[in-house]
């Protein structure tokens, strides 16, 4: 049976597939910056190399690792999850094999980007000896020096910086020696033309593992490319410059999102939240006057803020809910009452967030949301005992 890769999922499941490739050294954390916002037009899906993160060693092809052997596990992944198209962004290694699909498996890549990426990754034989490094004396060897290849000086004291490091000790050497001698093997300078997706390429500045030469080399061999060098950034750029990394991928792989395209998913979103029924009710009582004000919190409260994907919505429920309380808001407490239990939560967790409510927002306050509360699921049947 073909091993599948440790993946993650963010984001809408009907939304297009967008796949997210790691560094050598590093797990699918490496995009944490990226994918709360890129998760709210896409369905994310990051993967851990071999030996990497939650991927084990084992999940290696048996013939050892070449970068089109790990292209084709990442197929395999897509076509597991059903993702028959996508697009697909890379950094380093994981570029290289965005790349390889891009060139060799066309009918699959809608768009790509290669993040501080190379055709070829320098002389085989600096691959071949930092495997056998790794064999013989294990991963954390390399972490002493990795934030030199990896980081700014300026940086690679933060937080972010060691938690990357940390990931590159944990790495199982059997898969880290393996994917240096897929990048010793590595070289897609010839293939660069057959590249018909749409690609951006990004380079950091500062890169000393890939510099912006290798950028420059993958932007003019493929058709079309755009390239992007990013200042005060080195190898690992989503992790330096998240900001800017994300502003450019958002830019290649989403479309403008429209008015109309926020209508319809703050409607759904509403309808999931609040019911059919009242959404019904609300939409058959627009008038002239009060349309304007029903377009702007479908769009505005539903489309742009209940649809992000920072919060869940049991946790949107329970902010909701308090701050009705603090301005005493009857009638909309019920309604949110209402799309509390809908959104999962029980008549016991909506009591802890009216007795937190009592504290912060007053006594009185919390006595009338405890009545309305008590009303609204007398009225609709539910015992209070549950």
């Amino acid at each position: 049976m073909t091993p599948v890769l440790h993946h993650r999922i963010d984001g809408p499941p009907e939304a297009p597939a967008l796949i997210l490739g790691p560094s050598l050294g590093t797990s699918l954390a490496v995009w944490d910056a990226q994918v709360p916002a890129l998760a709210r037009r896409h369905r994310v899906i990051r993967w851990d190399l071999p030996g990497h993160g939650s991927t084990p060693a084992a999940a290696l092809p048996a013939d050892g690792a070449t970068v089109a052997g790990l292209a084709a596990l990442v197929l395999d992944l897509a076509d597991r999850l059903g993702a028959g198209r996508f697009d697909y962004a890379g950094i380093s290694l994981g570029g290289a094999v965005g790349a390889h699909l891009a060139a060799h498996h066309r009918d699959r890549i809608n768009g790509l980007a290669l993040v501080c990426s190379s055709a070829r990754f320098g002389e085989p034989g600096a691959w071949r000896d930092r495997a056998e490094l790794v064999r013989t004396q294990g991963t954390a060897t390399l972490a002493p020096t990795a934030p030199g290849r990896w980081f700014t000086a300026g940086f690679a004291g933060t937080r972010t910086a060691t938690r990357l490091v940390d990931d590159l000790r944990a790495t199982d050497p059997t898969g880290y020696a393996a994917c240096c001698d897929a990048l010793a093997a590595y070289d897609l300078r010839a293939d660069l033309p057959r590249i018909g997706a749409p690609t951006l390429v990004i380079a950091g500045r500062a890169d000393p593992a890939t510099p912006p030469a290798h950028a420059r080399e993958l932007a003019d061999g493929i058709p079309d490319a755009t390239l992007l060098e990013l200042a005060g950034a080195s190898h690992l750029a989503p992790a330096e410059r998240p900001e800017a990394v994300l502003a450019a991928l958002l830019g290649h792989f989403a479309a403008p999102e429209s008015e109309a395209d926020r209508y319809a998913e703050g409607m759904a979103v509403r309808r999931a939240v609040l019911g059919d029924a009242h959404v019904d009710r609300a939409t058959a009582r627009t008038t002239a006057f009060t349309a304007d004000f029903q377009d702007y919190i479908t769009r505005c409260a539903w489309g742009e803020i209940w649809t992000r994907p920072g919060l869940d919505r049991r946790t949107r429920s329970c902010i909701t809910l308090t701050a009705l309380v603090a301005h005493g808001h009857q009638e909309e407490l019920a309604m949110h009452v209402r799309a509390a239990l809908r959104n999962g939560l029980t008549l016991d967790d909506i009591k802890e967030v009216l007795l937190h409510s009592a504290v912060y927002c007053g006594v009185p306050a919390a006595n009338s949301a405890f009545a309305t509360a008590q009303r609204v699921v007398t009225e609709d049947g539910i015992p209070l005992s549950s």
